[in-house]
């Protein structure tokens, strides 16, 4: 009732909130359940640092900054600026990893691709759900 005639502005805000939730939801179950992997020495992830040439004593650093992303991306709901950090840190994160696995010339580098295309797009609902750009 309270929309304006022709106006679609509710429905798509209602849209789009659905999209940043199922978007920012599943980048932090998939980066929380990385980070899990990084904290027990999955041989996955070991088979992988090795291959991109990281030290393994960097597993659980590294596993940190997943869980803390993944934490980040959660607490955005309430405090939306700590929701924009996380993601941006995730970009940052996996823009790393994209380059770690370009610069060893692994071509085994779609997972790394696909959790920068889940960060980035949890950024970019991000930004246009809170209309920051």
């Amino acid at each position: 009732m309270g929309r304006l005639s022709g106006s679609s502005r509710g429905a798509c805000l209602g849209g789009m909130h659905v999209t940043y939730l199922v978007i920012t939801i599943l980048a932090a179950l998939a980066n929380g359940y990385a980070a899990c992997l990084d904290f027990v020495g999955a041989e996955s992830v070991k088979v992988v640092a090795d291959r991109v040439q990281v030290s393994r004593r960097w597993m659980v650093p590294l596993g940190g900054l997943l869980a803390s992303g993944a934490v980040g991306l959660l607490a955005g709901f309430a405090v939306p600026a700590i929701g924009t950090a996380a993601a941006t840190g995730l970009v940052v994160y996996f823009t790393c990893a994209v380059t770690a696995h370009l610069r060893v010339r692994d071509r085994q580098i779609g997972p790394a691709v696909l959790f920068l295309l889940l960060a980035a797009a949890a950024l970019t609902t991000d930004l246009a759900y809170h209309n920051r750009w």
